[in-house]
Protein backbone atom coordinates (compact mmCIF):
# COMPACT_ATOMS: atom_id res chain seq x y z
CA UNK A 1 0.00 0.00 0.00
CA UNK A 2 0.99 3.43 -1.03
CA UNK A 3 -0.08 6.87 0.29
CA UNK A 4 0.73 9.79 -1.72
CA UNK A 5 -0.63 13.37 -0.07
CA UNK A 6 -0.79 16.45 -1.56
CA UNK A 7 -2.09 19.80 -1.23
CA UNK A 8 -0.69 21.56 1.66
CA UNK A 9 0.92 25.26 0.76
CA UNK A 10 1.24 28.81 2.14
CA UNK A 11 -2.49 30.32 3.50
CA UNK A 12 -3.07 33.42 5.80
CA UNK A 13 -4.87 32.88 9.25
CA UNK A 14 -8.80 32.31 8.71
CA UNK A 15 -7.83 30.70 4.92
CA UNK A 16 -8.82 27.06 3.97
CA UNK A 17 -6.76 24.02 2.40
CA UNK A 18 -8.04 21.13 1.32
CA UNK A 19 -5.50 18.52 1.95
CA UNK A 20 -5.77 14.94 -0.07
CA UNK A 21 -4.08 11.55 0.05
CA UNK A 22 -3.81 9.36 -2.92
CA UNK A 23 -3.69 5.47 -2.30
CA UNK A 24 -2.86 2.64 -3.97
CA UNK A 25 -5.12 0.36 -2.75
CA UNK A 26 -8.75 0.18 -1.87
CA UNK A 27 -9.22 2.32 1.44
CA UNK A 28 -12.59 0.47 1.96
CA UNK A 29 -10.74 -1.83 2.80
CA UNK A 30 -8.57 -0.11 5.62
CA UNK A 31 -9.37 -0.35 8.97
CA UNK A 32 -8.39 3.58 10.26
CA UNK A 33 -6.78 6.08 8.01
CA UNK A 34 -6.31 9.27 9.43
CA UNK A 35 -4.05 12.70 9.23
CA UNK A 36 -0.75 13.61 11.67
CA UNK A 37 1.25 16.51 11.66
CA UNK A 38 4.69 17.30 12.94
CA UNK A 39 5.36 20.81 13.93
CA UNK A 40 8.82 22.15 13.75
CA UNK A 41 10.44 21.17 17.27
CA UNK A 42 7.49 18.82 18.47
CA UNK A 43 6.15 15.23 18.31
CA UNK A 44 4.19 13.83 15.24
CA UNK A 45 0.15 14.15 17.00
CA UNK A 46 -3.00 12.37 15.30
CA UNK A 47 -4.90 15.01 13.77
CA UNK A 48 -8.15 13.68 12.45
CA UNK A 49 -9.31 9.64 12.26
CA UNK A 50 -12.33 8.07 9.86
CA UNK A 51 -13.09 4.28 10.80
CA UNK A 52 -13.95 2.30 8.12
CA UNK A 53 -17.41 2.26 9.63
CA UNK A 54 -17.55 5.92 9.47
CA UNK A 55 -16.46 7.12 12.80
CA UNK A 56 -14.10 10.60 13.01
CA UNK A 57 -12.09 11.32 16.17
CA UNK A 58 -9.96 14.68 15.85
CA UNK A 59 -7.80 16.17 18.29
CA UNK A 60 -9.31 19.06 20.32
CA UNK A 61 -7.71 22.33 18.84
CA UNK A 62 -8.93 21.13 15.37
CA UNK A 63 -12.82 20.28 16.26
CA UNK A 64 -15.59 22.80 14.34
CA UNK A 65 -12.65 23.30 11.65
CA UNK A 66 -11.39 20.68 10.24
CA UNK A 67 -13.10 17.90 8.21
CA UNK A 68 -12.13 14.20 7.12
CA UNK A 69 -13.41 12.16 4.71
CA UNK A 70 -13.31 9.39 1.80
CA UNK A 71 -13.71 9.05 -1.43
CA UNK A 72 -14.32 4.96 -2.00
CA UNK A 73 -14.21 5.56 -5.34
CA UNK A 74 -11.62 7.54 -6.07
CA UNK A 75 -9.14 5.68 -3.34
CA UNK A 76 -8.38 8.93 -1.62
CA UNK A 77 -8.68 10.56 1.80
CA UNK A 78 -9.58 14.11 2.77
CA UNK A 79 -8.58 16.24 5.15
CA UNK A 80 -10.89 19.93 4.81
CA UNK A 81 -9.25 22.52 7.27
CA UNK A 82 -10.69 26.16 7.42
CA UNK A 83 -10.36 28.81 10.04
CA UNK A 84 -6.59 28.21 9.70
CA UNK A 85 -4.26 29.47 12.50
CA UNK A 86 -0.30 29.75 13.00
CA UNK A 87 -0.56 26.79 14.79
CA UNK A 88 -1.89 24.56 12.37
CA UNK A 89 2.14 25.22 10.47
CA UNK A 90 3.21 22.00 10.08
CA UNK A 91 3.78 19.25 8.02
CA UNK A 92 0.76 16.89 7.56
CA UNK A 93 0.99 13.11 7.01
CA UNK A 94 -1.49 10.56 6.32
CA UNK A 95 -1.97 7.37 7.40
CA UNK A 96 -3.73 3.89 7.14
CA UNK A 97 -3.46 0.90 9.21
CA UNK A 98 -4.79 -2.55 7.83
CA UNK A 99 -2.68 -5.42 9.49
CA UNK A 100 0.21 -2.68 9.73
CA UNK A 101 0.47 0.98 9.32
CA UNK A 102 1.29 2.62 5.94
CA UNK A 103 2.20 6.01 5.80
CA UNK A 104 2.30 8.60 3.23
CA UNK A 105 5.08 11.29 2.30
CA UNK A 106 4.11 14.63 4.03
CA UNK A 107 2.76 17.95 2.90
CA UNK A 108 3.70 20.91 4.29
CA UNK A 109 0.88 23.42 5.60
CA UNK A 110 2.22 26.87 6.43
CA UNK A 111 0.00 29.43 8.22
CA UNK A 112 0.96 33.05 7.94
CA UNK A 113 -0.05 35.66 10.15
Amino acid sequence: VQLQAYGGGLVQVGGSLRLSCAVSGSISSMNIMGWYRQAPGSEREPVAMLSNLGSTNYVESVKGRFTISRDNAKNTLYLQMNNLKPEDTAVYYCYAFKRGAFWGQGTLVTVSS
